[in-house]
């Protein structure tokens, strides 16, 4: 199977995901990285599968492992989406009291504020812009620095780092570890900061806080949390936003019906993130016990990837799975996962979704591509689904 994973031509990569579906749910295959691996791409096996208790996350799962010092895969990969039970229950339930859900809804006059900021400097622009480096990238790390207190002046070195951590299977080991010490460098520094210094009102804090019982986390923990929190949390919602605003630009009867029916929003973002999400496939697992699935025996130690945005255009579980349909009901696709590492800010990405896209259009009802038949540039790699750039005429 050739890889989808890397193509950086969109139709090119959906033409691949769609192959790969075609030979059946799960396959046995050799990814780019050269590791021979499990691929689910079927929906009803997806699901299943993420919340078996003999599917787990494996610690030599890591990038460049074979180049990356201990202390540094410590200060970033201690996080819960890495952790199985009863490690990440644990750690789960001290992220969840200082990520709480009323935390983040309290967030959105100051993201409907950052939006309407964009939008004006979008609106003096001189000629097309890029939506993503001018809106879609600044609208949610702004928000992200904002929540953990990171300062203004450092949020271009966490765009840069972050786009080597996670997409480092398309980087070298010395690019990877250049990053990746320099954002834990600073992590540290802001935690030590709160500890010693200055607590303030925002979730760093709150992350140092937690307690259940005599419980807390470890230095590296935390390390780990906010490197979750900056990489893996701002550089899905710029894809959520980017892809969106692609996908309801390329398919104008969509748009007009959300023009239409504004009170559809909510269900158009869901529909957007199943039709073409920020994430191409989940963090690999690994299974811990043969598992009898699709006809197929997954053996102990096998790693098992899961291809979500061919999941999520599951014929047999959407019907018309690779159409865009934002009336679509009963949405359960798995652009946030599924089981016990469904993503815990999946409220905050809904949110920025909804808020960016709503008064995008509002603002810029004859928002056009530059070029309507152009094929946007995607990011190489595994995890992400992303376009570096989208042109675009206001």
């Amino acid at each position: 199977m050739t890889s989808p994973f890397t193509e950086t031509s969109g139709q090119a990569r959906w033409r691949g995901f769609a192959e790969a579906a075609a030979e059946g749910p799960l396959q046995y295959v050799t990814l780019f990285t050269g590791v021979p691996v499990w691929l689910v791409t079927g929906y009803a096996e997806a699901r299943q599968l993420l919340a078996h208790p003999d599917v787990v996350r494996s610690s030599l799962d890591g990038p460049h492992r074979d180049h990356v010092w201990d202390n540094l895969v410590n200060s970033m990969e201690r996080h819960m989406l890495n952790a199985n039970p009863p490690d990440h229950t644990r750690m789960r339930k001290l992220v969840s009291a200082a990520f709480t859900r009323r935390r983040i809804e309290l967030l959105e006059p100051r993201i409907r504020e950052i939006a309407a900021e964009l939008l004006d400097e979008l609106a003096a622009a001189d000629g097309p812009v890029d939506l993503v480096s001018a809106y879609s990238y600044p609208l949610p790390i702004t928000v992200i620095s904002e929540l953990l207190g990171i300062p203004a002046i450092r949020r271009d070195d966490f765009r840069r780092w972050s786009s080597i951590v996670v997409n480092a299977a398309v980087h070298t080991p010395e690019q990877y570890i250049e990053a990746a010490l320099a954002m834990v460098e600073f992590i540290r520094e802001m935690i030590e900061d709160r500890r010693v210094v200055a607590p303030s009102d925002d979730l760093l804090s709150a992350l140092i806080a937690a307690r259940d019982g005599g419980d807390r986390l470890t230095t590296d923990e935390l390390t780990s949390m906010v490197y979750l929190l900056l990489a893996a949390g701002h550089e899905t919602t710029v894809s959520l936003i980017s892809n969106g605003v692609h996908a309801l630009l390329t398919h104008p009867d969509q748009l007009a019906l959300l023009k239409a029916e504004p009170e559809r929003l909510p269900a158009a973002v869901e529909e957007l993130i199943r039709y073409d999400g920020p994430l191409q496939a989940a963090i690999p697992y690994v299974a811990k016990a043969p598992i009898e699935i699709a006809g197929r025996t997954i053996l102990p130690g096998a790693v098992i990837v899961f291809a979500l945005v061919a999941a999520n255009r599951d014929d047999a579980k959407f019907g018309a799975g690779g159409e865009l349909d934002i009336a679509r009901a009963d949405n359960q696709h798995l652009g946030f996962g599924h089981g016990i590492h469904h993503c815990l800010g999946a409220p905050l990405a809904r949110l920025e979704g909804r808020i960016a896209l709503g008064m995008l259009f509002d603002r810029f009802p004859d928002l056009r591509l530059t070029e309507p038949d152009g094929d946007p540039h995607r990011t190489p790699g595994l995890l992400m689904n992303g376009i570096s750039e989208l042109p675009v005429q206001l």
